[in-house]
């Protein structure tokens, strides 16, 4: 059975796109650690992060960088962290999320978001990532 991250790429369930190429995309997380809270996730759908080939490995943190810097621009944190964890779904997916301090990145701080507030943060990742001279195919 297809992934969940597969069937939000595939459109058969809901996302909020932030990036989407051939190769991977950038989707809100439904509960957030803090607003802003990204997953970067290949098309491909491969369990373990450390089986991923190295040239879509390098895609993925490349997606990931541009991401990060619209995250800093639109949210103001001294930091984007990145996690994978790996737990949740077994589908590769790097965390983004905008941080003050390492405190920032536990995941008990976890909140379930309405739909309407993940589409405005993805809308301003999206207008951030355009005004940054990124097109991030959405």
């Amino acid at each position: 059975m297809a992934s969940i991250f597969t069937q939000i790429i595939n459109g058969d369930l809901p996302g909020h796109f932030v990036w989407r190429d051939e190769r991977a995309v950038a989707i809100m997380t439904i509960a957030p650690v803090k607003p802003g809270h990204c997953l970067v996730i290949p098309v491909e759908e491969i369990d373990h992060w450390d089986d991923v080939p190295a040239d879509l490995s390098a895609h993925l943190m490349e997606v990931a960088a541009n991401v990060a810097k619209a995250q800093k621009k639109v949210y103001s944190p001294k930091r984007v962290g990145v996690m994978v964890a790996g737990i949740e779904v077994p589908h590769t997916h790097y965390h983004l999320v905008p941080i003050n301090e390492i405190a920032d990145l536990d995941f008990s701080l976890q909140q379930q978001t309405e739909p309407e507030v993940l589409a405005a943060e993805a809308a301003r990742l999206r207008e951030a990532l355009t005004e940054l001279g990124f097109h991030c195919g959405v």
